[in-house]
């Protein structure tokens, strides 16, 4: 555990850097500040060998190749044991025929789970929400999701998130409810009470995607 990690405490906001910090996982020792580069969705489950949380895992396995595609990796988080998340990944692949292809950190302190608002502060027990952070090559935190543990959350809706805000990035626009990739967007309004007057949809003005 870095010592950035043990400053921060409590959840994190949209804009803020994500703390780092250092963990085993199924893929080896991990730092946080590795995925520095590239987008990052850092995700949290409640517990190993739990029938919502293999659905998801299923999903996101199926999806990694569309991850992959857009240059975001994926890095799961549970209370959990090495041990038992090695032994899950394992019946996971026994049992649907899909290895899990990302790592999945141990946080059996609940420093990391507790640090970014996964679990707490003054929780007694294990029991993660299932949040999602969705960070940007610079480490800052973009967006943020949390459901129950539950309610299993949509892998379809995480790929529109993070194609939403990668568009949204490159482009002077701004991205309208329910929109897909390939979906008209909208343009920015205008600042000026001069400009508003010529224009009076300026507030609904939709453009291609670009």
């Amino acid at each position: 555990m870095t010592d950035e990690l043990k400053i921060q405490s409590g959840s994190l906001r949209i804009g803020d850097r994500a703390p780092d910090f250092e963990a085993r996982t199924t893929h080896g020792p991990i730092k946080l500040s590795d995925y520095r580069g590239r987008w990052l969705i850092f995700f949290s489950h409640p517990a190993d060998f739990t029938p919502v949380c293999t659905t998801e895992f299923v999903a996101l396995a199926r999806h990694q190749a569309q991850f992959e595609a857009m240059d975001c990796a994926l890095l799961g988080l549970s209370v959990d044991s090495l041990y038992s998340h090695l032994a899950w990944v394992r019946a996971i692949e026994g049992r649907f025929g899909i290895t899990i292809p990302f790592p999945i950190v141990e946080d059996p302190s609940m420093a990391v789970g507790r640090a970014f608002g996964m679990i707490d502060e003054n929780a007694a027990d294990s029991a993660a929400m299932r949040s999602s952070y969705f960070i940007d090559p610079e480490g800052v935190i973009r967006a943020t999701t949390c459901y129950p543990h539950n309610v299993g959350r949509s892998v379809d809706e995480m790929v529109r998130m993070l194609a939403a805000l990668q568009l949204a990035d490159g482009n002077n626009i701004l991205i309208p409810e329910g929109w897909q990739p390939g979906d008209d967007v909208l343009e920015i309004p205008p600042v000026s009470a001069k400009d508003i007057d010529r224009d009076d949809d300026w507030f609904c003005h939709s453009v291609k995607t670009p």
